[in-house]
């Protein structure tokens, strides 16, 4: 990657970060573009972010994919492996070779090795001394992130952070809890969405996924608010994937 092109993804990254933030937004699909600008940057392949529920364990609540393997990779990383490590540290955790690791973390280890991922790097998601996630990237080739391209990642996880207290104004400690609660109800609905989407419409469920987003950003609307509408079928499947290269039809109700 040449460095011009590189410094094109950098600046296009924040871009789109600080584009997100400046209109309405739900958590959700806040952190899919931080995971999506980092996968970019970094030259990884997948990645998922997980924020920490009520009970103080980690949830998965957005993926690069949103297939079922890749998905699984990231949550067994959740249960042992970079993330635990990287939340419990309060500090990243870089994997350049998974081999040097198939001893310590042997779950995700062989979940990792079965998908093609040889490296992997785990950043953590922090409000001052509190850590509220992780967000885990990962590569198909053992790679080594550098201290500079390691900043990057941390400032678009911090950018992040900053949304997730933006949103709604809240400030408290309390309030930022109920925020991550809602993430994670967020996602849950998401799920909901994309299992009725991908049954009617014949998708994969990253498709699945992809359709709900695009037209949930063309209509001016939260991921949040498409994903109920499916779920309740106040929104009609075959309107959200109508013509996703224009604005999608106004919502019709079916019974």
């Amino acid at each position: 990657m040449d460095t011009k092109s590189r410094e094109e993804k950098i600046n296009a990254a924040f871009v789109s970060m600080t584009d997100a933030l400046m209109s309405e937004y739900d958590i959700v699909d806040l952190l899919s573009t931080l995971l999506n600008a980092c996968i970019d940057v970094l030259d990884m392949d997948a990645g998922g972010i997980l924020l920490v529920d009520a009970t103080g364990e980690l949830e998965l609540v957005a993926s690069t994919s949103e297939e079922a393997e890749i998905v699984e990779t990231i949550i067994v990383a959740a249960g042992e492996g970079p993330c635990i490590e990287c939340y419990d540290k309060a500090e990243h955790v870089s994997v350049p070779d998974i081999e040097r690791v198939a001893e310590k973390w042997p779950k995700f280890y062989a979940s990792a090795k079965q998908q093609g991922f040889l490296s992997t790097y785990a950043v953590p998601m922090r409000l001052r001394d509190e850590v509220m996630g992780v967000m885990n990237i990962l590569s198909a080739q053992p790679v080594e992130i550098s201290e500079g391209d390691g900043k990057i990642a941390q400032a678009l996880a911090d950018l992040a952070v900053l949304g997730v207290l933006h949103e709604r104004n809240f400030r408290t400690p309390v309030a930022v809890t109920e925020q991550l609660h809602l993430a994670l109800d967020t996602r849950i609905l998401i799920e909901q969405a994309k299992g009725v989407l991908a049954q009617r419409e014949h998708l994969t469920m990253t498709e699945a996924f992809d359709a709900l987003r695009h037209y949930a950003r063309v209509n001016g609307l939260t991921l949040r608010h498409v994903a109920e509408a499916t779920v309740h079928r106040t929104l009609a499947t075959e309107d959200l994937i109508s013509d996703r290269s224009a604005a999608a039809p106004v919502p019709r109700s079916i019974s």
